[in-house]
This record gives structure tokens, sequence and C-alpha cells, in this order.
């Protein structure tokens, strides 16, 4: 099975305050680009991944990568070798790592015949990791659980600059 991991473009952006945990509070529109990642599952005895791609430098093949830990919320005792083709900056502010999360969720639920876990569940991944999920043009707020869906919106053109 083969799946896109599409970036996650803010279109707007903004902070409206912060909890007392670190979180900030936010407004924005998000969309996603025709850039992304992409994941390969197969089944397999036991959970693996690798990592290939021209931005593959950097990005971990264990727990720390946030896809090994969106396995980790099924329940254990499955197997699936994965692999990330990565084309996306690490760390590049565009939610590359809550994409492949967010693909690798949907792709190892088709794959082990399981629902998908639980909002709170999803959301302990990252905040950007909800809309990921959703992968259409949102409103999202709060720390990112609150998601508004929003009409299709025209082809935009954008160039996105890492510096």
């Amino acid at each position: 099975m083969r799946l896109f991991a599409p970036a996650k473009v803010n279109l707007a952006l903004h902070v409206t305050g912060r909890r007392g945990d670190g979180y900030h509070l936010l407004d924005s529109i998000v969309v996603f680009a025709g850039a992304g990642d992409w994941l390969t599952l197969n089944a397999s005895e036991a959970l693996s991944l690798t990592v290939t791609g021209p931005r593959a430098g950097g990005v971990p093949a264990d727990r720390r990568n946030l896809i090994w830990r969106a396995a980790e919320l099924f329940p254990p005792g499955r197997g699936a070798a994965i692999t990330l083709e990565k084309h996306l900056p690490h760390a590049g502010g565009i939610g590359g790592g809550s994409a492949d999360a967010a693909a690798a969720l949907r792709g190892l639920s088709d794959l082990w015949g399981l629902a998908m876990p639980g909002a709170e569940a999803i959301l302990s991944l990252g905040a950007d990791v909800p809309v990921c999920v959703a992968g259409r043009p949102m409103r999202m707020s709060g720390i990112g659980e609150v998601l508004t869906p929003l009409p299709p919106l025209p082809p935009l053109w954008l160039v996105l600059v890492n510096a």
C-alpha cells in the first residue's frame, strides 16, 4: 500500500493565547499542498521503519519518529514494514512529520482492519496530527483539536522557502 502525506500549509495563523501546559492556542486556516512524502506499508511479522529519499538525513527510523509512535496507538501484536520516502524538509514547519503520522494511521487502520485510534490519542502525537488526518481545508483552533471543515478552495500556487 502506498500513501501520500501532503505538506500542511497555514494560509493564516494567529496565536490567540497560551495554556498553562505551554501549548499555544491557535486560529488557523490550513490547506494541503501537492508536495509531500510517501509511505509504503507492507504486512510483516514485526514493526519496522526505513527512511529513504532526498530528505532522509537526520530523520529517525525508531520510536522517535511519529510514524512509529502512531503505530503504537493500535493494540500490540501487529507488524508492518513501513518505508518513508522523505521529500519534505525535516523540521521545516509544514507538518511533514504530522502528515507522515496521519498517513501511517490511515494505512495501518486499513492494513490491520482496525478502527482509527480516538481523537485524544491522535492529538497526543502532536497538535498538527488531527488536521493532517482530516487532510482537507480546515479552520483549526484550540491547540489543534478543534477542526471546522471549509469548502474546497480554488487552486493556489505558492512558493515555500525553508530558510
